[in-house]
């Protein structure tokens, strides 16, 4: 008799569904990552611009006279600084001053396509969430900041 030589149908077809089965489990868990990689970008690009503020503030006011430097390019999105009261005059330790973070519309995860990440950066260096202004759900965010 001649002996069996390399795998049977059946032996390939469940390989085949094991694979497709771990596939199945691994893409939405890298589409997260990817997700919330990119959305750190936002954080990063904010904690470079608390020295903007803080020089800003210095002059009693969130923004720069100088509109280009109220504005910070990333690769997913850019951030705006903004003051929170209408004549941007004097924010308080309550007010603070507001960032903005708007992704792009192309380039990015489909979780993050032209949302929006709002933060308060309060006088004392606090950044908190602008809840009205977010768009980006919880579970991409950082915990500290949810």
């Amino acid at each position: 008799m001649n002996a069996q030589k390399g795998f049977t149908l059946i032996e390939l077809m469940i390989v085949v569904a094991i694979i497709g089965i771990l596939a199945a489990i691994a893409i939405p868990a890298y589409q997260n990552y990817i997700a919330k990689s990119q959305a750190s970008e936002a954080f990063t690009l904010i904690d470079g611009a608390k020295a903007e503020v803080n020089t800003n503030l210095e002059g009693n006011s969130c923004t720069n006279a100088t509109a280009a430097k109220n504005t910070i390019a990333g690769k997913y999105g850019s951030l705006v600084i903004a003051g929170t009261a209408a004549s941007d005059a004097s924010p308080t330790a309550s007010t603070g001053c507001t960032l903005t973070y708007t992704f792009k519309g192309t380039g990015v995860s489909s979780q993050l396509a032209s949302k929006v990440i709002g933060a308060t950066l309060l006088n004392n260096g606090t950044l908190t969430k602008n809840a009205t202004t977010t768009t980006v759900d919880a579970d991409i965010l950082p915990k500290s900041f949810t």
